[in-house]
């Protein structure tokens, strides 16, 4: 063969580097479509369908129902029954139907009926379909040919029997047999039976429409979509399993999940993954081309990953190289590829997270994981194929030719798919009173629009009708009590206790509209704060409460005392640029450092006692020795809420430090943690107005984050608040407090025409929306002068906790319904130090709304906890909504990030 000349060598060069930045692309347009979740410890809600979030609801949940082989709604079974319950209303799905169809509403499908009745007609009854087999099977065995279905109405059954009697005694006069079809008896020359009972006639109907209806599918057709060739898989391993082979994937996910575990390791781990630093190609093969291989599938992953190494091929070229041998081509490629990454999408999203938005975590990803991950991935499926493929008898073909080789084509029977067709138009016929003779009479086009008509609105079509009826219902009540709440005169509170403070209890004399309110509370939009702002309203109807994104507007990295690492406190489509820490005062710094010694020394005895576990001896000292942990496992299993008091009180022994946090950012000093004085201004600035609390602002401002507790829920950072990441709000609103005391603050908001007044003092504090304590921070600066008006607040704060717990106590099977607001107190402060409860509270499991505006519309209104609650005053806005834009920035990927993953775990 003849040597290149350098041009030539050149174009070839510049060929190969384009065929691989096209795999690149494709490996990072397949990324999008993964999973976004991050590690369990930072577990927070979000949009599972990100990828499709450019279409609208329908559109979105269908392409990735296919993409996925996921449910796009509930089953039409589960809507069938919520239909009967009246849930779901016939005046829903009229309406529905009638925006969907449009003008189309009104246009005949035959003499019979519209597409709007027709449709209707589908959703109101049910449908029987099955396969062919199963079609057959309930016309010959079961009553179908000789009962009419149960939902036909008396007087549709009337009429067709008697057309049919009719029918029957014109045949006689005439002689004229083409009227209608009959069984073989009648179709023989045999005197017509005139006295029949009820029953022969009922099934004598009921054959002749069975017969009509599949003349009548027969004129009308083909079905253009059941007579297509079977399109082969784009994977090998569903075309083997077609063909009857094993599964080829479960060798291939047994190895990729467990190196995929030790490479994404962050500590944990007793031993480091070797070559880790190389990346996750070269790690996993150093790996598995050493050692002893204990199986054929690991020998043989073993010879594969030495020659890999011996030749030096790197990531994009063993992926090139496995498209080859796997025989996919240039206009397969990007769909294979995708196709190839979801087949194990958890561990390929987990592999991208760590690699681009892991900031925070100690042993990010390197650059190129997931293309190194896609590269094992495909040398690994390539083994276990080939490994499939030799089992199955003749199918000897190199692994290039197998879809090839093994593709079908499907030539369905005829007489079947025209039964399976008919039954359904048999099934439509009897609830809407089509008569045998009619249907017969039906020109071969009618019949072709008909059944068209019918198969154009398939069980998927139907099930997104019934689910936007569903959520019609719930809306136009929500709307209603909306309306009819703001129409209504309020209503005093006859559950107030007396014992608390009422009328004004600080002794403000302002009146009217403009009067100062006793104190006003900012928590979180979270849906469980719904109820608990609800009860403080109604324990001190002279408050106002407001409700802001849970991270107050302070996106920040966060290290708490005792903390080894930084974590982000802010939505995850904010991407934060500050640290800040907590620290001990700086008269305790010498207290904090032996305590972080100590720390550091029980953390090394730990861990060293559970590795010397492991030998033999020491194993046996610990199996000995552990029976003494059984004390405090009991302890908390029959004893949760003692046993927690006990462990506080021990606690509080130990000498704890008191805390600050570094919000100020000081350049001149050798650590850059905080905020610039402009850039609390701006914080605090943007809060006051988005919320209205600009408008007026009472002395004592509480600004509460939210979070949760649990002692077995491994899932416990999803109960925290969305706005911060999965992580606890109550850093972000100690922050926004400082910022907002701080005096050259508001000196600057002054500038900008935002006033706070001097008697003005923001606390900031925590609500555990688990067990509903509140805790508040940074007490030791609250002025003399505000102290007796907290305490009142906090007396108030406390029976709003009695009923919100009494409130959350009707769903947990736990708890009686007797209990009363004290019990159901201590029952809430009882459920997240129980062993035996892995869900100590059901989070937003209930939630199906957010309303954004002023509190006063919804004040007083109970939503049930099923309401994010987002405070707006327009009156404080521009023109263009600036404000309401930045609202909605925040809110919508929470909010909607939540409700979706509740619906998506559901169906």
């Amino acid at each position: 063969m003849p040597a290149l000349d350098p041009g030539e060598k050149s174009d070839e060069i510049s060929h190969v580097d384009s065929r691989l930045q096209s795999l690149r692309r494709d490996i990072e347009h397949a990324a999008h479509l993964l999973p976004s979740q991050g590690p369990i410890t930072v577990f927070v809600h979000h949009n599972s369908l990100h990828a499709f979030e450019h279409l609208d609801f329908d559109a979105g949940v269908q392409a990735g129902g296919r993409l996925f082989g996921c449910h796009a709604y509930l089953p039409e079974e589960r809507y069938r029954e919520e239909l009967q319950r009246g849930r779901i209303r016939v005046e829903d799905l009229e309406a529905v139907l009638q925006e969907d169809l449009g003008e189309e509403a009104d246009r005949l499908v035959s003499v019979f009926c519209t597409r709007y009745s027709l449709r209707l007609s589908m959703l109101q009854f049910s449908l029987y379909t099955g396969s062919p087999q199963e079609i057959r099977w309930v016309v010959a065995e079961s009553d179908a040919l000789r009962r009419f279905r149960g939902e036909v109405a008396s007087h549709v059954r009337a009429d067709i029997l008697s057309d049919t009697r009719k029918a029957v005694l014109e045949r006689g006069k005439d002689g004229n047999s083409g009227s209608l079809l009959v069984d073989e008896v009648e179709q023989a020359e045999a005197p017509i039976p005139l006295h029949r009972s009820e029953d022969a006639w009922e099934a004598y109907a009921l054959n002749s429409l069975w017969r009509a209806c599949c003349e009548g599918v027969r004129k009308a057709g083909r079905s253009e979509r059941r007579h297509l060739t079977h399109a082969t898989p784009l994977r090998h391993r569903d075309v083997l399993i077609e063909a009857g082979g094993d599964d080829a994937d479960l060798p291939v996910h047994e190895t990729l999940i467990r190196f995929c575990a030790a490479f994404l390791d962050q500590g944990f781990a007793d031993w480091a993954l070797p070559h880790r630093d190389q990346g996750f190609y070269a790690a996993f093969l150093h790996q598995h081309a050493e050692g002893v291989a204990p199986t054929r599938w690991f020998r043989r992953v073993r010879q594969e990953c030495r020659r890999l190494l011996n030749a030096e091929i790197d990531p994009l070229q063993s992926i090139e190289e496995s498209l080859e041998l796997l025989g996919v081509s240039e206009e397969e490629q990007s769909a294979f590829l995708t196709e190839s990454l979801l087949a194990l999408r958890g561990w390929a999203g987990m592999v991208w997270q760590m690699e681009t938005n892991a900031d925070w975590a100690p042993h990010p990803a390197p650059p190129g994981s997931l293309i190194e991950f896609l590269a094992v991935r495909l040398m690994l499926d390539r083994i276990s194929l080939q490994t499939v493929a030799r089992a199955l008898p003749g199918v000897p073909v190199p692994l290039s030719r197998i879809r090839e080789t093994l593709q079908r084509t499907e030539t369905p029977d005829e007489s079947n798919d025209i039964e399976l067709r008919a039954f359904t138009v048999f099934q439509l016929a009897q609830v809407l009173g089509w008569r045998p003779r009619d249907l017969v009479n039906l020109a071969p086009q009618q019949w072709e629009v008909l059944v068209r008509e019918i198969e154009s609105f398939p069980p998927l079509e139907r099930r997104r009708i019934y689910h936007r009826a569903f959520e019609r219902k719930y809306r136009n009540e929500a709307f209603d009590a909306l309306t009819a709440h703001n129409n209504s005169p309020p209503t005093p509170d006859t559950d107030r206790d007396d014992t608390l403070p009422v009328g004004n209890p600080a002794g403000f004399t302002t009146t009217g509209a403009d009067r100062e309110p006793f104190f006003q509370l900012v928590t979180c939009i979270d849906d469980r704060e719904e109820s608990f702002r609800r009860h403080v309203e109604e324990v001190c109807p002279e408050c106002e409460t407001f409700g802001v994104a849970g991270f107050f507007g302070t996106a920040m990295y966060y290290r708490g005392l005792g903390h080894a690492h930084f974590k982000p406190l802010c939505p995850v489509s904010v991407q934060p640029t500050h640290h800040v820490i907590e620290e001990p005062v700086y008269s305790q710094t010498e207290l904090e450092k032996r305590r972080s010694v100590a720390r550091r020394r029980l953390g090394r005895l730990s861990h060293q006692t559970h590795l010397g576990s492991r030998s033999f001896f020491a194993g046996v000292f610990m199996a000995l020795g552990g029976s003494l942990a059984a004390f405090p496992l009991i302890g908390r299993v029959l004893f949760p809420r003692l046993t927690a008091r006990l462990r506080s009180w021990m606690a509080k022994i130990v000498e704890t430090p008191a805390t600050q946090i570094r919000i100020e950012r000081i350049f001149d000093g050798p650590d850059q943690y905080g905020f610039t004085l402009p850039e609390m201004v701006n914080i605090v600035e943007g809060v006051l107005r988005s919320s209205g609390l600009a408008a007026r602002l009472s002395p004592l401002v509480i600004i509460l984050g939210h979070g949760s507790t649990s002692l077995n829920n491994p899932h416990e950072s999803a109960y925290n608040c969305g706005a911060c990441a999965g992580s606890q709000g109550g850093p972000n609103a100690r922050a926004f407090a400082m910022m907002a005391n701080d005096h050259r603050v508001r000196s600057a908001l002054r500038q900008r025409g935002l006033i706070i007044p001097d008697t003005t003092y923001f606390v900031g504090g925590y609500h555990d929306t688990t067990n509903e304590s509140v805790t508040f921070a940074d007490l030791d600066r609250l002025p003399i002068s505000h102290r007796k008006q907290f305490e009142t607040v906090v007396n108030l704060i406390t029976e709003a906790r009695r009923r919100n717990a009494h409130e959350r106590c009707r769903r947990f099977e736990s708890a009686p319904l007797s209990l009363s607001k004290e019990e159901a107190l201590r029952h809430v402060e009882e459920r997240p130090e129980d062993l035996s409860q892995a869900r100590p509270e059901y989070n937003h499991a209930t939630n199906a709304l957010c309303f954004v505006g002023r509190r006063q519309w919804s004040r007083g209104l109970f939503l049930d906890r099923r309401a994010f609650l987002t405070s707006y005053d327009p009156s404080l806005d521009d023109d263009r909504g600036t404000i309401l834009q930045g609202i909605l920035q925040a809110a919508i990927p929470v909010c909607a990030g939540i409700s979706l993953a509740y619906y998506f775990s559901t169906i």
